[in-house]
Formats: C-alpha cells, structure tokens, sequence
C-alpha cells in the first residue's frame, strides 16, 4: 500500500536552484511503486470549501512575480483525471463536507514544482485539491480522513506546502535577503523538531492544536495554509498511522524543507486489495 506525503516546496526557486530538498524530490520516486493517479492538496489553491479539479487538461499558473525568466518557461503536462476527481469529491461529500468540482484550473506552483522533480515524465493523471485557510486543522485531518481508501488503489495522496514559511524572515539577511544556505534559524528548527517529535510519538492531537501548543508556532506560521496540507496527509493515511521523517533541512534559513511519509496500517481487506 502507497504512503501518503506531506511535501515542502518552499521557494519557486526549487525548480531552479540546486538545494538538499531538491535532490531529494528528484529521488522520490525510487521510494515507492509508481502510483496510477496523484491526487494533491496544494497550499496554493485556497477556497471556502474544499475544491476538486475535474480538467482533464490542466494548463499551467505561475503564481508568483519577479522570478527568472525560465520559471515562466517551465510545463508540467500531466492529465488530469475527470473521472477520479468525481470519487474524489463524492468521498468529501460522503465524509459530510460540502465540496465542488472545478472544471478548468491549472496547476499551481505548489503543485507543479515537487511533481516536475518528483516525477518528471509527467505521465501520472494529477487531481488537485483545495485547502481552507479559514477553517483550520482539525478540517484538513478529516479532509485527509475522507480520502483514507485511495492509498489502497494505488493513488498517491500528497499536501505539498511548508514546514514552516515565514517569509518575513527570509527578507532580514544582509543585503536583504538571506541565503539560500544559511543557517537554520534556531526558533524555527525547535519547530521542526518538535513536530517531528510529535509524529513519531503518534499526537496527532497535539499536531492538531499546534499553534496552542508548538514553540513559536505563530512566528513559524504567520498563517498556517502552509502547515494545513500536512493534516491532509496526515488524515489520508488512517488512524494509527505511522510517520517517517524522510527530509529535513533548511532553505533561507528559515523554510524548513521537511518532508513526511505517513504509512497507513494494512488491514486483511487492504492487504488483499
């Protein structure tokens, strides 16, 4: 059975810049079987109430100003999948949550940039999903929770955002910006550890209610629909999960580049699935 991911993609410039975080998605794939469809949450894609995109031919959104020009050159021209994304939507709607389907929409730089490293050959059907920054974890776990049937058909169910993003910070290095390797800023790798610790001991309760209950959680997460993703793979993998920490390292300073795989446990109908 496939794990679910939570995915960081930090800056656009992943795509661009040599970094950890970039070799590491570039190797992804080597990880697992190769799914037949992607379904992802991206924190770029924010609505009222979650959204599914039902195009059988996204196009592509550069939503973000004053990159190098060849990030606007960049395709990603995975399908998409009609069909999945009406399951998709009929799984929200039958865990009880109003849901849409969007019949045209490209695929947003939180989508685009961890799956052209991840799995360039653009040949697995991609459907993406909506966050909701007004409503909080507790929404997005039992969003994932809704799509907890897909790992067991061979879809990969992926939140991409941020560890933590606090773009501000990035902005204070001399010159007015900090590097892309500088050093970790202490306050934010407590953070990181600190889920991290929270993972492993399987607290999701506490993981929940992080903003209360994290070290600096406001000041890692100024608003959290960065973080939000992580509870939709968090929910998509079942209760009793387990989460592995597969990458972890900064960029900026500030955005830490982790990345989780939540294995779901098997049961006798999902083994013989």
């Amino acid at each position: 059975m496939l794990p679910t991911l939570f995915l960081s993609h930090g800056s656009p410039m992943l795509a661009l810049d040599q970094s950890p975080a970039r070799t590491f998605l570039e190797h992804l794939a080597a990880h697992f079987p190769k799914p037949d469809a992607i379904v992802i949450a991206s924190a770029h894609f924010y609505t009222g109430r979650p959204i599914v995109v039902g195009d059988e031919d996204p196009g592509m959104i550069y939503d973000f100003g004053g990159f190098p020009r060849p990030l606007y050159e960049m395709v990603y021209d995975a399908p998409g999948d009609p069909v999945l994304a009406t399951k998709v939507a009929g799984l929200i709607h039958a865990a009880g949550l109003a849901v849409g389907i969007a019949p045209e929409r490209g695929y947003d730089h939180g989508t685009w940039i961890p799956l052209k490293l991840a799995y360039p050959a653009a040949d697995i059907p991609v459907v993406q999903i909506s966050v909701q920054p007004a409503a909080g974890p507790a929404h997005h776990l039992a969003l994932g929770k809704a799509l907890s049937s897909l790992p067991a058909e061979n879809i990969l169910v992926i939140g991409s955002g941020s560890l933590t993003h606090n773009l501000h910070e990035i902005f204070r290095g001399p010159g007015g910006m900090r590097q892309l390797r500088a050093p970790v800023l202490p306050w934010v790798k407590s953070f990181s550890d600190w889920v991290n610790e929270k993972v492993q001991k399987g607290a999701v309760d506490d993981l929940v209610n992080y903003r209360k209950k994290a070290p600096v959680a406001v000041e890692n997460h100024p608003t959290d629909e960065h973080f939000l993703p992580f509870f939709v793979a968090l929910g998509a993998a079942g209760a009793g999960a387990k989460g592995e920490l597969m990458h972890s390292s900064p960029d900026y300073g500030a955005l830490m580049m982790d990345m989780y795989a939540f294995h779901p446990v098997e049961t006798p109908a999902t083994a013989a699935a």
